[in-house]
């Protein structure tokens, strides 16, 4: 007997000897530690704590950060897609506004067709209006870079209108819901001369 207690005893002594090696049970063994040991303990717990509260944090803020920048880029691409498509229907509708210019003869053969063109117009009209596409009004209201974009100037003399006014519309202008989707092609009215103005 007192050979057996002999050989478990340093077992137990080894293990008194080491504070950090965890009991059989699982518990970390403090009994030994002083106290300076275990506020070293809690605030090295208390360390590892925060770092992984902050890296938490970081790794939210990111994931947040992702999704938005994702429902973004999703906005964008829509967005740029729409805009593309409505121009082509704004090619389709300059070549239907130029047909009926040509074809604006009061009677004959061309008549029938002229109307055909003028409610096709009417109609891709209306459907672009549904989805917040409007024309712009050029002509005749002051030059605005925002909205116009000047092709030609017209001598002031000629137009017999101020400087700065549109003469008139090359390429019709229009806004999606008050954004400029394309921007009216217009002729400026350019200043007087000054050999003109002085006489």
């Amino acid at each position: 007997m007192e050979h057996e207690a002999r050989r478990e005893d340093p077992a137990r002594e080894a293990d008194q000897a080491r504070p950090d090696s965890p009991r059989p049970n699982g518990a970390d063994d403090l009994e030994g530690l002083s106290m300076e040991d275990l506020r070293a303990r809690a605030r090295q717990a208390g360390d590892e704590a925060r770092r992984n509260w902050q890296q938490f944090l970081h790794s939210a803020a990111d994931l947040e950060n992702y999704k938005k920048q994702a429902a973004r880029d999703r906005q964008d691409a829509i967005e740029r897609t729409r805009r593309q498509m409505l121009n082509l229907v704004l090619g389709v509708l300059d070549n239907l506004e130029r047909a009926m210019a040509f074809a604006g003869v009061p009677d004959g053969p061309a008549k029938s067709l002229l109307d055909g063109l003028r409610m096709t117009h009417r109609q891709i009209l209306d459907q672009l209006r549904a989805i917040g596409v409007r024309p712009i009004d050029a002509a005749g209201a002051p030059f605005d870079p925002r909205l116009h974009e000047a092709v030609a100037v017209v001598p002031a003399e000629q137009a017999h209108q101020p400087a700065g006014t549109i003469a008139g519309e090359v390429l019709r202008g229009y806004l999606l819901n008050d954004e400029v989707l394309r921007p009216a092609k217009v002729a400026v009215v350019g200043e007087p001369d000054a050999e003109q103005s002085g006489r």
